[in-house]
C-alpha cells in the first residue's frame, strides 16, 4: 500500500518529477514529462503497479531526510544497529537527458542495501521486456515497451516474477552510484550519465535559481522551498506550469473527487507568474506569455482554461483501470473534462499577471498585446453568462461573484494598459463594461443582511474564493463589505481552525458532499488578515499551516485535521503560491522583507 502522503518528497529536472517515499521507494515516476503516462505507478496502486525501492535491509533502519541547501536534490540518511548510510537522489539538470540518479555513500560502519525494481510502462498497463546488457560491469538492465525504453546501471540485479532485486554493502567512505535513464525505444541506449558531475551540476542550477529569490521576514525558508516547487513544476522549455505532480489523489475517500493536475491551468499559471515576478524572476513573464500565445493561438472564442504543458488542447477526461487508486480510492481519472469549461475568472487572472508585469517594466510585445485585446472582446462577449467558477463544479453554471468580480478586475488591467502604458484599445467601452459589472455585483452578489459578499447572485452561501475580491484591487481589504464578508467566512466555513472552500452540502457543484480545509484558502486568509490590520491573528493562522507542511516542505492540495495528513494532489502550486503571499502580507505588515514596488497587491477602485 502506498505511503501517507505527507510521506513522499518531489525531485524534479523541470521537465517531470519523481516522489521519493520516506521508505526509500520512488512510488511515482511519468517520463518523459509530468503528464507522460506512468512507469512507477504504486502511489495509486501496490508495489506491482511500479516502483524502485533502495534502503537498508534492514527493516528496523531509522531514516531521516532534507532537500541539500536551497535545491531539488534529496538527501536520505539511514541510521542501523551496523552502520549509517546517505542515499541522495536526484533529477539531473542541464544535460538534456531524462535521467534520474541515486547515489549512496557509506558514512559509519557497513550496511547492507536492497534494491526491488519493477518497471511497469503505460500507467501500469505494460509489462516490459527486459535483457541484460552483459558489456557493461556490473549488467545494465534494458526494459522496453512500446514507445518507452529505460536503462538502468548500478548493482547487479536479478529478475524475479516481473520484478528485479538485489543486494549489496556499502562500508564508511565508500560511494555506489545508480543511475535511471529513459529513452525513446527505437534509439540507441544512451551511455551512463556521469553521476559526479551531474549532482554537481544541478547543485549548481538550483541553487543560483534560488539565489535570486527578493525576499526576507519570518517566513523565507518556507518561501523559498516554495518558489522552489513552484519552479519545479515549470517545464523548462515550453514554459507551462503544472498545478500539481500527480493524479487522483483524493479530496476524500469514498468519493469523486479524484483529478488529474498535470496540466496547465491559466488560473494557476497566471497566479504562479505573478508570484515569481514578485521576488525578482522578471524572465518568467516573458517564457510564459509566449506560452500562452502558442496555447490560445486562433480564435479566442475557442480559449481553453487549462492546456498540455506544450498547449494541447485535448484533455478528455477517462478513467483507467490499471492503477486501483491511492490506499484503493477509486477512481483514477486521466484528462481532465474541465478544461472545456467556461470559467469567466481565469481572463481576469491572466490580464492581472501580464498587467503586473508591465508594471515591473516588462516589455509589452505587439503580438501580447493583441492577444490581450482578443481576450478582451471575448470578454465582452461572454461576461454576463453564468459559469463554472473557480472550483470548477461539475454542476449547472451559476453566476459566481468570484468570477464576476475577475471580470472587473480584466476590464480595470485593460484600462491601465491604455491610461498608463499608452496602449490602444476602445478605453471609454471599456469604462463602462467595468462600472457596468460592479454594479451588477453589488446588486445581486451582496447580502445587505448580513453585510457579506455571497457565493453566487441572490444566494446567502458564501465562498472562500471572496477573499480575492480585495488581493485583485475590487474593494480595500478594509471596505467594511470585505470585513463583512471575513466574519461570514469566520462564521460559516472555519472548521477545525482551516477554511473551506464552501459548503459542498449545498449542492452547488454537481458532486456528492464531503471534503477537507483547501488550504490555499487559509493562506488567502492570512493575507486578508495581514493587510487588514490584524497582525496576530495572521501570524498565528500562518504558524498553523506551515507547521502541516511535511519534513522537506511540501504541502499537498487540503488537510484531513482529525486524521493528521494531507489530503489531494501534490505537491500543489495554488497552495504553495498562497503560501509565498501570506508570507509577503505578513512582512509588508511587519515592514520588512518585501519592496512594495513588487507587491502582488492590487489597490486601484
Amino acid at each position: 500500500m502506498s505511503l501517507p502522503i505527507e510521506d513522499y518528497a518531489l525531485i524534479s529536472d523541470c521537465f517531470t518529477g519523481a516522489l521519493v517515499g520516506r521508505d526509500g521507494s520512488i512510488d511515482w515516476l511519468c517520463l518523459p514529462r509530468y503528464d507522460a503516462q506512468s512507469m512507477f505507478g504504486a502511489l495509486l496502486g501496490t508495489e506491482d503497479h511500479g516502483r524502485w525501492l533502495l534502503a537498508p535491509s534492514d527493516p528496523a533502519a531509522h531514516a531521516e531526510r532534507r532537500y541539500e541547501g536551497d535545491t531539488m536534490i534529496l538527501v536520505t540518511t539511514w541510521t542501523t544497529d551496523d552502520g549509517e548510510v546517505e542515499v541522495t537522489d536526484a533529477m539531473p539538470m542541464g544535460d538534456g537527458r531524462a535521467d534520474l540518479v541515486r547515489r549512496v555513500r557509506g558514512i559509519r560502519g557497513t550496511v547492507r542495501m536492497r534494491q526491488d525494481l519493477r518497471i511497469r510502462f503505460g500507467y501500469a498497463s505494460a509489462m516490459p521486456w527486459v535483457r541484460k546488457d552483459e558489456t557493461e560491469h556490473p549488467p545494465a538492465l534494458i526494459a522496453v515497451a512500446g514507445p518507452d525504453a529505460i536503462v538502468v546501471r548500478g548493482s547487479a540485479l536479478r529478475a524475479t516474477d516481473h520484478s528485479h532485486s538485489g543486494e549489496f554493502s556499502i562500508t564508511a567512505g565508500e560511494t555506489i552510484d545508480l543511475s535511471l535513464t529513459w529513452f525513446r525505444s527505437h534509439r540507441h541506449t544512451p551511455s551512463a550519465p556521469n553521476v559526479e558531475k551531474a549532482l554537481a551540476r544541478t547543485r549548481d542550477w538550483w541553487t543560483r535559481w534560488a539565489e535570486g529569490c527578493e525576499h526576507d521576514g519570518p517566513y523565507r525558508s518556507e518561501v523559498v522551498r516554495s518558489l522552489l516547487l513552484l519552479r519545479a513544476l515549470t517545464h523548462l522549455q515550453t514554459g507551462g506550469i503544472v498545478a500539481a505532480a500527480t493524479t487522483s489523489l483524493p479530496e476524500s475517500f469514498g468519493g469523486e473527487r479524484n483529478w488529474d493536475y498535470r496540466y496547465v491551468w491559466l488560473r494557476d499559471a497566471s497566479l504562479t507568474i505573478s508570484v515569481l515576478l514578485a521576488h525578482g524572476y522578471d524572465d518568467y513573464v516573458d517564457h510564459w506569455r509566449d506560452w500562452l500565445l502558442r496555447a490560445v493561438a486562433g480564435d479566442p472564442s475557442d480559449v481553453q482554461i487549462m492546456y498540455g504543458l506544450s498547449g494541447e488542447r485535448d484533455l478528455t477526461e477517462r478513467e483507467i483501470t490499471t492503477l486501483p487508486g491511492y490506499q484503493g480510492a477509486s477512481p483514477v481519472r486521466i484528462g481532465n473534462d474541465a478544461s472545456t469549461q467556461f470559467q469567466a475568472d481565469v481572463i481576469g487572472e491572466v490580464m492581472l499577471a501580464l498587467d503586473h508585469g508591465r508594471r515591473n517594466g516588462v516589455a509589452e510585445t505587439r503580438l501580447s498585446w493583441a492577444l490581450q485585446r482578443a481576450l478582451m472582446g471575448y470578454l465582452e462577449e461572454h461576461w454576463h453568462e453564468p459559469d463554472h467558477g473557480i472550483w470548477e463544479i461539475r454542476g449547472v453554471p451559476r453566476y459566481f461573484t468570484h468570477s464576476r468580480a475577475l471580470v472587473w478586475a480584466a476590464f480595470d488591467c485593460a484600462i491601465r494598459a491604455v491610461e498608463d502604458h499608452a496602449l490602444d484599445g476602445p478605453v471609454d467601452r471599456w469604462r463602462a463594461r467595468r462600472d457596468e459589472v460592479r454594479a451588477d455585483i453589488e446588486a445581486h452578489g451582496f447580502d445587505p443582511e448580513r453585510g457579506t459578499y455571497v457565493q453566487t447572485f441572490g444566494s446567502t452561501d458564501v465562498d472562500a474564493s471572496l477573499l480575492q475580491l480585495a488581493q485583485v484591487g475590487y474593494c480595500d481589504w478594509n471596505d467594511p463589505r470585505m470585513l463583512g464578508t471575513v466574519r461570514a467566512l469566520e462564521t460559516d466555513l472555519m472548521r477545525d481552525g482551516l477554511l473551506l472552500r464552501y459548503h459542498t452540502e449545498n449542492g452547488v457543484d454537481g458532486l456528492p458532499p464531503g471534503e477537507h480545509p483547501f488550504l490555499a484558502c487559509s493562506f488567502w486568509l492570512v493575507e486578508q488578515y495581514a493587510r487588514s490590520g490584524r497582525i496576530d491573528d495572521a501570524t498565528a493562522l500562518m504558524d498553523r499551516l506551515v507547521a502541516l507542511a511535511n519534513d522537506v516542505g511540501m504541502l499537498s492540495e487540503e488537510y484531513d485535521v482529525s486524521g493528521r495528513s494531507q489530503v489531494g494532489n501534490t505537491p500543489q502550486a495554488l497552495t504553495h503560491l498562497t503560501l509565498v503571499r501570506a508570507a509577503d502580507a505578513i512582512s509588508d505588515a511587519l515592514g520588512v522583507g518585501h519592496a512594495p514596488t513588487r507587491s502582488v497587491v492590487h489597490q486601484r477602485r
